[in-house]
Protein backbone atom coordinates (compact mmCIF):
# COMPACT_ATOMS: atom_id res chain seq x y z
CA UNK A 1 0.00 0.00 0.00
CA UNK A 2 1.24 3.01 -1.15
CA UNK A 3 -0.79 5.70 0.22
CA UNK A 4 0.55 8.51 2.99
CA UNK A 5 -2.80 7.49 4.78
CA UNK A 6 -2.37 4.79 7.15
CA UNK A 7 -5.19 3.01 8.58
CA UNK A 8 -5.25 2.86 12.32
CA UNK A 9 -8.46 1.65 13.25
CA UNK A 10 -8.46 -0.83 16.12
CA UNK A 11 -5.29 1.18 18.12
CA UNK A 12 -7.75 4.05 18.38
CA UNK A 13 -11.08 2.23 19.21
CA UNK A 14 -10.93 3.27 22.62
CA UNK A 15 -10.63 6.86 22.47
CA UNK A 16 -13.72 6.97 20.22
CA UNK A 17 -16.73 8.16 22.47
CA UNK A 18 -20.11 8.87 21.29
CA UNK A 19 -22.28 10.97 23.20
CA UNK A 20 -25.84 11.36 22.98
CA UNK A 21 -26.99 14.98 22.49
CA UNK A 22 -29.75 16.76 23.30
CA UNK A 23 -32.57 16.60 21.09
CA UNK A 24 -32.39 19.77 18.36
CA UNK A 25 -34.17 22.63 19.78
CA UNK A 26 -37.74 22.81 17.99
CA UNK A 27 -39.12 25.72 16.59
CA UNK A 28 -42.20 26.69 14.35
CA UNK A 29 -40.84 26.89 10.84
CA UNK A 30 -40.46 29.76 8.32
CA UNK A 31 -39.16 29.29 4.74
CA UNK A 32 -36.87 32.21 3.65
CA UNK A 33 -37.24 32.06 -0.19
CA UNK A 34 -35.11 34.11 -2.72
CA UNK A 35 -36.61 37.03 -4.06
CA UNK A 36 -38.94 36.61 -6.71
CA UNK A 37 -37.56 37.81 -10.53
CA UNK A 38 -39.69 40.14 -12.42
CA UNK A 39 -42.71 38.47 -14.73
CA UNK A 40 -41.11 37.29 -17.93
CA UNK A 41 -43.14 37.32 -21.36
CA UNK A 42 -44.43 33.89 -22.79
CA UNK A 43 -43.71 33.30 -26.30
CA UNK A 44 -46.73 30.91 -27.74
CA UNK A 45 -45.88 29.37 -30.62
CA UNK A 46 -48.43 27.74 -32.72
CA UNK A 47 -48.53 24.76 -35.02
CA UNK A 48 -51.30 23.45 -36.84
CA UNK A 49 -52.25 20.61 -38.97
CA UNK A 50 -52.97 21.34 -42.41
CA UNK A 51 -53.21 18.03 -43.59
CA UNK A 52 -55.95 17.04 -46.17
CA UNK A 53 -57.42 14.90 -43.30
CA UNK A 54 -58.38 18.24 -42.00
CA UNK A 55 -61.50 18.37 -44.28
CA UNK A 56 -63.23 15.84 -42.63
CA UNK A 57 -66.42 16.73 -40.72
CA UNK A 58 -66.59 16.97 -37.16
CA UNK A 59 -69.01 17.97 -35.37
CA UNK A 60 -70.67 21.09 -36.96
CA UNK A 61 -68.33 21.72 -39.72
CA UNK A 62 -64.78 20.58 -41.38
CA UNK A 63 -62.10 20.45 -38.56
CA UNK A 64 -59.89 23.41 -40.60
CA UNK A 65 -63.27 25.54 -40.23
CA UNK A 66 -63.60 24.91 -36.72
CA UNK A 67 -60.21 25.01 -35.90
CA UNK A 68 -59.88 28.73 -37.79
CA UNK A 69 -63.36 29.77 -35.36
CA UNK A 70 -61.87 29.16 -32.47
CA UNK A 71 -58.49 30.44 -33.14
CA UNK A 72 -59.43 33.52 -34.93
CA UNK A 73 -61.25 34.15 -31.22
CA UNK A 74 -58.25 33.24 -29.22
CA UNK A 75 -56.40 36.38 -31.00
CA UNK A 76 -59.25 38.23 -30.22
CA UNK A 77 -58.97 37.83 -26.27
CA UNK A 78 -55.63 38.29 -26.05
CA UNK A 79 -55.15 41.45 -28.40
CA UNK A 80 -53.55 44.08 -26.42
CA UNK A 81 -51.74 41.75 -23.67
CA UNK A 82 -48.18 42.62 -23.10
CA UNK A 83 -47.29 39.65 -21.79
CA UNK A 84 -47.53 36.95 -24.76
CA UNK A 85 -46.35 36.81 -27.93
CA UNK A 86 -47.76 34.63 -31.08
CA UNK A 87 -46.35 33.19 -33.73
CA UNK A 88 -47.46 30.59 -36.01
CA UNK A 89 -46.16 27.42 -37.98
CA UNK A 90 -47.79 25.23 -40.38
CA UNK A 91 -47.52 21.79 -42.16
CA UNK A 92 -49.35 19.87 -44.62
CA UNK A 93 -50.54 23.02 -46.42
CA UNK A 94 -47.97 23.58 -49.12
CA UNK A 95 -48.99 21.18 -51.64
CA UNK A 96 -50.62 17.57 -52.52
CA UNK A 97 -47.16 15.72 -51.96
CA UNK A 98 -45.79 17.92 -49.92
CA UNK A 99 -45.00 17.21 -46.30
CA UNK A 100 -43.47 20.08 -45.64
CA UNK A 101 -43.25 22.74 -42.84
CA UNK A 102 -43.34 26.75 -42.66
CA UNK A 103 -42.82 29.24 -40.09
CA UNK A 104 -45.88 31.41 -41.67
CA UNK A 105 -46.14 34.36 -38.81
CA UNK A 106 -43.07 34.90 -36.59
CA UNK A 107 -42.95 36.33 -33.08
CA UNK A 108 -42.94 40.00 -33.81
CA UNK A 109 -44.54 43.32 -32.30
CA UNK A 110 -47.43 43.68 -33.61
CA UNK A 111 -48.42 40.45 -35.71
CA UNK A 112 -52.14 40.24 -34.63
CA UNK A 113 -53.48 41.12 -38.02
CA UNK A 114 -50.75 38.69 -39.79
CA UNK A 115 -51.62 35.98 -37.78
CA UNK A 116 -55.40 36.28 -38.47
CA UNK A 117 -55.08 37.08 -42.31
CA UNK A 118 -53.03 33.61 -42.24
CA UNK A 119 -55.50 31.55 -40.73
CA UNK A 120 -58.14 32.67 -42.50
CA UNK A 121 -56.96 31.57 -45.63
CA UNK A 122 -55.51 28.32 -45.06
CA UNK A 123 -55.73 25.46 -46.97
CA UNK A 124 -55.57 21.80 -45.95
CA UNK A 125 -53.82 20.11 -49.35
CA UNK A 126 -50.69 17.98 -47.91
CA UNK A 127 -49.39 15.78 -45.70
CA UNK A 128 -48.77 15.37 -41.88
CA UNK A 129 -45.49 16.23 -40.66
CA UNK A 130 -45.54 17.12 -37.21
CA UNK A 131 -41.96 15.77 -36.51
CA UNK A 132 -40.33 18.06 -38.57
CA UNK A 133 -42.72 20.97 -37.63
CA UNK A 134 -41.89 20.34 -34.00
CA UNK A 135 -37.92 20.10 -34.97
CA UNK A 136 -37.99 23.28 -36.72
CA UNK A 137 -39.43 24.93 -33.61
CA UNK A 138 -36.80 25.57 -32.18
CA UNK A 139 -35.18 27.98 -34.39
CA UNK A 140 -38.24 30.16 -34.42
CA UNK A 141 -37.23 30.96 -30.52
CA UNK A 142 -33.97 31.72 -31.62
CA UNK A 143 -34.19 35.76 -30.51
CA UNK A 144 -36.30 35.07 -27.84
CA UNK A 145 -33.51 34.73 -24.96
CA UNK A 146 -34.26 32.51 -21.83
CA UNK A 147 -38.20 34.02 -21.44
CA UNK A 148 -40.84 31.68 -21.21
CA UNK A 149 -41.35 29.54 -24.85
CA UNK A 150 -44.55 27.28 -25.27
CA UNK A 151 -45.89 25.37 -27.96
CA UNK A 152 -48.74 23.85 -28.90
CA UNK A 153 -49.46 21.65 -31.27
CA UNK A 154 -53.10 21.33 -32.93
CA UNK A 155 -53.60 18.67 -34.96
CA UNK A 156 -56.34 15.76 -35.50
CA UNK A 157 -53.96 13.05 -35.70
CA UNK A 158 -50.44 12.24 -36.74
CA UNK A 159 -49.98 8.40 -37.51
CA UNK A 160 -48.93 8.81 -41.07
CA UNK A 161 -46.02 11.21 -40.01
CA UNK A 162 -42.28 9.84 -41.10
CA UNK A 163 -40.56 10.89 -37.63
CA UNK A 164 -40.55 9.83 -34.84
CA UNK A 165 -42.57 12.75 -32.66
CA UNK A 166 -41.78 10.69 -28.95
CA UNK A 167 -38.03 11.33 -30.27
CA UNK A 168 -38.38 14.70 -31.73
CA UNK A 169 -40.09 16.01 -28.70
CA UNK A 170 -37.77 14.47 -26.47
CA UNK A 171 -34.59 16.49 -28.52
CA UNK A 172 -36.95 19.68 -28.29
CA UNK A 173 -37.18 19.65 -24.52
CA UNK A 174 -33.47 18.72 -23.77
CA UNK A 175 -32.57 21.74 -25.58
CA UNK A 176 -33.68 24.23 -22.75
CA UNK A 177 -35.50 26.63 -25.37
CA UNK A 178 -38.90 24.97 -24.54
CA UNK A 179 -40.89 25.06 -21.32
CA UNK A 180 -43.35 22.81 -22.52
CA UNK A 181 -45.01 21.63 -25.54
CA UNK A 182 -48.98 21.10 -25.44
CA UNK A 183 -50.74 19.23 -28.08
CA UNK A 184 -54.55 19.56 -28.92
CA UNK A 185 -56.26 16.39 -30.37
CA UNK A 186 -59.53 17.43 -32.48
CA UNK A 187 -61.75 14.62 -34.41
CA UNK A 188 -62.02 10.97 -33.00
CA UNK A 189 -59.80 8.67 -31.48
CA UNK A 190 -59.00 6.60 -34.08
CA UNK A 191 -57.18 9.48 -35.39
CA UNK A 192 -54.62 8.97 -32.20
CA UNK A 193 -53.35 5.47 -32.59
CA UNK A 194 -50.34 6.42 -31.06
CA UNK A 195 -50.33 7.99 -27.50
CA UNK A 196 -49.04 11.74 -27.85
CA UNK A 197 -48.44 12.37 -24.05
CA UNK A 198 -44.66 11.30 -25.12
CA UNK A 199 -44.27 14.20 -26.87
CA UNK A 200 -45.96 16.79 -24.41
CA UNK A 201 -49.03 17.43 -22.13
CA UNK A 202 -51.73 15.39 -24.12
CA UNK A 203 -55.63 16.70 -24.42
CA UNK A 204 -57.77 14.70 -26.43
CA UNK A 205 -60.91 17.21 -27.53
CA UNK A 206 -64.39 15.36 -28.23
CA UNK A 207 -65.86 18.32 -28.67
CA UNK A 208 -65.97 22.00 -30.17
CA UNK A 209 -66.64 23.63 -26.54
CA UNK A 210 -63.90 21.53 -25.30
CA UNK A 211 -61.73 22.91 -28.03
CA UNK A 212 -62.10 26.67 -26.70
CA UNK A 213 -61.81 26.02 -23.20
CA UNK A 214 -58.32 24.07 -24.05
CA UNK A 215 -57.03 27.18 -25.83
CA UNK A 216 -57.75 29.14 -22.75
CA UNK A 217 -56.68 26.63 -20.28
CA UNK A 218 -52.99 26.80 -21.78
CA UNK A 219 -53.61 30.64 -21.98
CA UNK A 220 -54.19 30.67 -18.71
CA UNK A 221 -51.38 27.85 -17.53
CA UNK A 222 -48.64 29.95 -19.35
CA UNK A 223 -49.89 33.23 -17.24
CA UNK A 224 -49.67 32.02 -14.03
CA UNK A 225 -47.53 30.81 -11.86
CA UNK A 226 -47.23 28.35 -8.56
CA UNK A 227 -46.34 29.04 -4.95
CA UNK A 228 -44.41 26.22 -3.28
CA UNK A 229 -44.00 26.38 0.30
CA UNK A 230 -41.46 23.80 1.78
CA UNK A 231 -42.71 22.05 5.18
CA UNK A 232 -39.53 20.05 6.62
CA UNK A 233 -40.18 18.12 10.24
CA UNK A 234 -37.83 15.62 12.19
CA UNK A 235 -38.37 11.67 12.08
CA UNK A 236 -41.45 11.82 14.69
CA UNK A 237 -43.33 14.61 12.22
CA UNK A 238 -42.67 17.65 14.49
CA UNK A 239 -40.62 20.71 12.86
CA UNK A 240 -37.47 21.70 14.21
CA UNK A 241 -34.59 24.05 13.50
CA UNK A 242 -32.87 23.26 10.92
CA UNK A 243 -30.75 25.15 7.16
CA UNK A 244 -30.00 24.02 3.88
CA UNK A 245 -30.19 24.99 0.53
CA UNK A 246 -32.85 23.30 -2.13
CA UNK A 247 -32.66 23.11 -5.98
CA UNK A 248 -35.47 22.42 -8.52
CA UNK A 249 -34.16 20.74 -11.47
CA UNK A 250 -36.66 20.11 -14.76
CA UNK A 251 -37.36 16.96 -14.76
CA UNK A 252 -36.80 16.77 -18.56
CA UNK A 253 -33.59 18.64 -19.25
CA UNK A 254 -31.74 17.95 -15.60
CA UNK A 255 -31.19 21.79 -16.02
CA UNK A 256 -31.83 23.75 -12.32
CA UNK A 257 -34.67 25.50 -12.74
CA UNK A 258 -34.42 27.82 -9.41
CA UNK A 259 -32.44 27.45 -5.77
CA UNK A 260 -33.52 28.91 -2.66
CA UNK A 261 -32.59 28.23 0.91
CA UNK A 262 -34.72 26.50 3.48
CA UNK A 263 -34.42 27.63 7.09
CA UNK A 264 -36.69 28.07 10.16
CA UNK A 265 -37.69 31.02 12.50
CA UNK A 266 -39.97 31.27 15.39
CA UNK A 267 -42.39 32.49 13.24
CA UNK A 268 -45.39 30.05 12.66
CA UNK A 269 -46.47 31.40 9.10
CA UNK A 270 -44.83 29.58 6.31
CA UNK A 271 -43.14 31.75 3.39
CA UNK A 272 -43.91 30.66 -0.13
CA UNK A 273 -41.95 31.29 -3.49
CA UNK A 274 -42.88 31.47 -7.38
CA UNK A 275 -42.22 28.40 -9.52
CA UNK A 276 -43.51 27.55 -13.37
CA UNK A 277 -46.15 25.23 -12.91
CA UNK A 278 -45.72 24.09 -16.58
CA UNK A 279 -42.79 22.10 -15.85
CA UNK A 280 -41.98 19.42 -14.07
CA UNK A 281 -39.18 18.79 -10.90
CA UNK A 282 -37.20 16.86 -9.47
CA UNK A 283 -36.45 18.46 -5.84
CA UNK A 284 -32.76 18.35 -4.16
CA UNK A 285 -32.64 18.87 -0.21
CA UNK A 286 -29.30 19.64 -0.22
CA UNK A 287 -28.89 17.51 3.11
CA UNK A 288 -25.97 15.26 3.56
CA UNK A 289 -26.52 12.61 1.69
CA UNK A 290 -29.15 14.70 -0.20
CA UNK A 291 -32.52 14.50 -0.17
CA UNK A 292 -34.59 13.73 -3.57
CA UNK A 293 -38.03 14.70 -4.95
CA UNK A 294 -38.88 13.15 -8.26
CA UNK A 295 -41.23 14.84 -10.64
CA UNK A 296 -42.82 16.49 -8.51
CA UNK A 297 -45.66 19.04 -9.95
CA UNK A 298 -47.24 22.21 -8.71
CA UNK A 299 -50.37 23.53 -9.93
CA UNK A 300 -51.35 26.94 -11.26
CA UNK A 301 -52.95 29.64 -9.13
CA UNK A 302 -52.61 27.77 -5.45
CA UNK A 303 -50.60 27.26 -3.08
CA UNK A 304 -48.64 23.63 -3.02
CA UNK A 305 -46.80 22.04 0.23
CA UNK A 306 -43.83 19.90 -0.64
CA UNK A 307 -43.29 18.20 2.78
CA UNK A 308 -39.82 16.15 3.74
CA UNK A 309 -39.26 13.93 7.07
CA UNK A 310 -35.78 13.89 7.63
CA UNK A 311 -33.59 12.70 10.46
CA UNK A 312 -30.62 14.50 11.36
CA UNK A 313 -27.97 14.06 13.84
CA UNK A 314 -24.73 16.07 14.64
CA UNK A 315 -21.25 14.67 14.30
CA UNK A 316 -18.34 15.90 15.98
CA UNK A 317 -14.45 14.76 15.84
CA UNK A 318 -12.33 16.61 18.05
CA UNK A 319 -8.57 15.96 19.64
CA UNK A 320 -8.44 14.16 23.36
CA UNK A 321 -7.27 17.86 24.73
CA UNK A 322 -4.14 17.04 26.32
CA UNK A 323 -1.88 19.98 26.74
CA UNK A 324 0.75 19.72 24.48
CA UNK A 325 3.97 22.76 23.61
CA UNK A 326 2.85 23.26 20.28
CA UNK A 327 -0.07 24.35 18.64
CA UNK A 328 -2.89 21.94 18.79
CA UNK A 329 -3.61 20.93 14.51
CA UNK A 330 -6.80 20.95 12.89
CA UNK A 331 -6.83 18.12 10.63
CA UNK A 332 -9.29 17.84 7.43
CA UNK A 333 -11.96 15.15 8.11
CA UNK A 334 -13.85 12.87 5.47
CA UNK A 335 -17.17 11.74 5.29
CA UNK A 336 -18.50 8.75 3.16
CA UNK A 337 -21.50 6.79 3.58
CA UNK A 338 -20.64 3.36 4.67
CA UNK A 339 -19.81 1.15 2.10
CA UNK A 340 -19.07 3.91 -0.76
CA UNK A 341 -15.91 5.52 -2.46
CA UNK A 342 -17.29 8.85 -3.01
CA UNK A 343 -16.17 11.75 -0.13
CA UNK A 344 -19.72 12.44 1.09
CA UNK A 345 -18.68 15.79 3.42
CA UNK A 346 -15.33 17.29 4.52
CA UNK A 347 -15.21 19.39 7.40
CA UNK A 348 -12.33 19.75 10.12
CA UNK A 349 -11.52 18.46 13.78
CA UNK A 350 -13.48 21.33 15.87
CA UNK A 351 -16.46 21.20 13.56
CA UNK A 352 -19.63 19.90 13.77
CA UNK A 353 -21.76 19.21 11.30
CA UNK A 354 -25.19 17.62 9.97
CA UNK A 355 -25.78 14.23 8.89
CA UNK A 356 -28.77 12.22 7.77
CA UNK A 357 -28.88 9.61 10.50
CA UNK A 358 -26.95 6.19 9.74
CA UNK A 359 -23.95 4.53 9.52
CA UNK A 360 -20.64 6.30 8.24
CA UNK A 361 -17.36 5.38 7.70
CA UNK A 362 -14.86 8.53 8.68
CA UNK A 363 -10.77 9.32 7.87
CA UNK A 364 -9.22 11.79 9.69
CA UNK A 365 -6.32 13.10 7.31
CA UNK A 366 -3.85 13.04 10.41
CA UNK A 367 0.04 11.21 10.44
CA UNK A 368 -0.78 8.35 9.45
CA UNK A 369 -4.51 8.82 8.46
CA UNK A 370 -7.48 7.51 10.99
CA UNK A 371 -9.70 5.41 9.98
CA UNK A 372 -12.85 5.23 11.90
CA UNK A 373 -15.84 2.72 10.13
CA UNK A 374 -19.12 2.47 10.79
CA UNK A 375 -19.78 5.18 13.22
CA UNK A 376 -23.70 5.57 13.60
CA UNK A 377 -25.05 8.94 13.26
CA UNK A 378 -28.53 8.94 14.93
CA UNK A 379 -31.49 11.42 14.88
CA UNK A 380 -31.54 14.52 16.95
CA UNK A 381 -28.37 13.33 18.95
CA UNK A 382 -24.95 14.20 18.31
CA UNK A 383 -22.16 11.53 17.67
CA UNK A 384 -18.62 13.14 19.17
CA UNK A 385 -15.89 11.32 18.31
CA UNK A 386 -12.62 11.79 20.89
CA UNK A 387 -8.60 11.17 19.00
CA UNK A 388 -5.62 10.87 20.47
CA UNK A 389 -2.92 14.21 20.85
CA UNK A 390 -0.44 13.25 18.13
CA UNK A 391 2.62 13.27 19.85
CA UNK A 392 5.94 15.70 18.14
CA UNK A 393 8.66 13.93 16.28
CA UNK A 394 11.82 16.17 15.78
CA UNK A 395 14.91 15.17 13.94
CA UNK A 396 18.56 16.63 13.06
CA UNK A 397 21.63 15.76 11.22
CA UNK A 398 24.55 14.48 13.12
CA UNK A 399 27.04 16.20 10.22
CA UNK A 400 25.29 15.36 6.73
CA UNK A 401 21.41 16.44 5.78
CA UNK A 402 19.70 13.07 5.46
CA UNK A 403 16.70 11.99 3.41
CA UNK A 404 14.39 9.08 3.84
CA UNK A 405 10.89 7.84 4.89
CA UNK A 406 8.84 7.08 7.89
CA UNK A 407 6.97 4.06 7.91
CA UNK A 408 4.25 3.11 10.36
CA UNK A 409 4.74 -0.58 11.65
CA UNK A 410 1.47 -3.15 12.03
CA UNK A 411 1.75 -6.93 12.41
CA UNK A 412 4.95 -6.75 11.15
CA UNK A 413 4.20 -4.77 7.75
CA UNK A 414 5.41 -1.09 6.94
CA UNK A 415 2.88 1.41 5.56
CA UNK A 416 4.93 4.77 3.91
CA UNK A 417 3.58 7.60 6.34
CA UNK A 418 5.87 10.57 4.99
CA UNK A 419 9.08 11.05 3.73
CA UNK A 420 11.87 13.08 5.46
CA UNK A 421 14.36 15.71 4.67
CA UNK A 422 16.53 17.21 6.62
CA UNK A 423 18.13 20.32 6.12
CA UNK A 424 20.59 22.36 8.14
CA UNK A 425 17.63 23.40 10.76
CA UNK A 426 16.21 19.83 10.49
CA UNK A 427 12.87 18.54 10.56
CA UNK A 428 9.07 18.42 13.18
CA UNK A 429 6.73 15.96 12.29
CA UNK A 430 3.08 15.63 14.26
CA UNK A 431 2.83 11.84 14.31
CA UNK A 432 -0.05 9.88 15.68
CA UNK A 433 0.54 6.99 18.88
CA UNK A 434 2.02 4.35 17.33
CA UNK A 435 5.29 2.18 15.80
CA UNK A 436 7.62 3.62 13.42
CA UNK A 437 10.11 2.54 10.81
CA UNK A 438 12.57 5.63 9.78
CA UNK A 439 14.52 4.73 6.48
CA UNK A 440 17.52 7.17 5.46
CA UNK A 441 20.78 7.81 4.21
CA UNK A 442 22.69 10.79 3.78
CA UNK A 443 21.67 13.20 0.84
CA UNK A 444 24.69 12.97 -1.66
CA UNK A 445 25.76 9.07 -0.50
CA UNK A 446 24.04 6.03 -3.16
CA UNK A 447 25.43 3.35 -0.84
CA UNK A 448 23.21 0.74 0.68
CA UNK A 449 26.05 1.12 3.25
CA UNK A 450 25.12 4.08 4.29
CA UNK A 451 21.02 3.76 4.54
CA UNK A 452 20.28 3.86 8.65
CA UNK A 453 17.15 2.14 10.14
CA UNK A 454 16.04 3.38 13.02
CA UNK A 455 12.57 1.89 14.77
CA UNK A 456 10.86 4.21 17.65
CA UNK A 457 7.21 4.94 19.33
CA UNK A 458 5.23 7.33 19.58
CA UNK A 459 2.78 7.85 22.63
CA UNK A 460 0.11 10.68 22.70
CA UNK A 461 1.70 13.76 23.10
CA UNK A 462 4.80 12.80 23.19
CA UNK A 463 8.17 14.69 21.96
CA UNK A 464 10.55 12.62 20.72
CA UNK A 465 13.65 13.55 19.28
CA UNK A 466 15.86 11.61 16.60
CA UNK A 467 19.73 12.26 15.33
CA UNK A 468 20.63 10.93 12.22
Amino acid sequence: MKDCRFRLVVLFALFLVMVPGQAQQRKKERVVAQPVVAEQKTHLLLILDCSKSMWDTWQSDAKIKITQQVLLRFLDSIAGQRNIDVALRVFGHLNDESYGTRLEVPFEDNNLYKLQAKIKTLVPSGNCDASSALTNSLDDFAQMGSERNIILIITDGIDDCAGDICEVARHVQMSGVIVQTFILGIGSRDGFKQDLSCAGRFLFLSSEEMYSAALFDVLRQADEMSRVSLRVTDADGLPYETSFPVAFYDSQTGIARYTTLYSSSTDAIPDTFLIDPLVSYDVTFFTKPETHFLRQTFPPNQVSILKARIDQGQLSIRLDGTKTTWATPVYEVLVRQQGRAEVLSRQQTGDKMSYLAGIYDIEVLSRPSVILQGIEIRGDASTDLSLPTPGMLTLSKSKTAMVGSIFAMKDGKLFWVCDVNTGDSGERILLMPGDYQLVARPRQSNAYSAVRTLRFSMASAELRHLTL
